[in-house]
C-alpha cells in the first residue's frame, strides 16, 4: 500500500489531507496471523506478545502477520 502511494504521488515532501487519510488506513488492513484474519494493529500486538513468550522460553516460534 505504501509503495502504491509513493508510485502514484509526485510530491511527497509534505503530507496533505489525502495522503494522511491513505496512511491512516494502514493499521486497519486485514492480515492473516495464526490462520486468522485480523487488523494489522492487532496482529502487531500479537507478534510482540509472541516475541515476549519466546524470550521467556514459553514458545519457540514468533507469529508474524501475512499481508494479502
Amino acid at each position: 500500500m505504501v509503495r502504491g502511494i509513493v508510485d502514484k504521488s509526485s510530491h511527497l515532501e509534505e503530507l496533505n489531507r489525502d495522503l494522511k487519510n491513505q496512511l491512516l488506513k494502514l493499521p486497519t488492513l486485514d492480515v492473516q496471523i495464526d490462520d486468522e484474519s485480523s487488523p494489522l494493529f492487532v496482529a502487531t500486538q500479537r507478534t510482540a506478545a509472541s516475541l515476549a513468550k519466546c524470550f521467556a522460553g514459553q514458545q519457540r516460534k514468533i507469529a508474524y502477520p501475512v499481508l494479502p
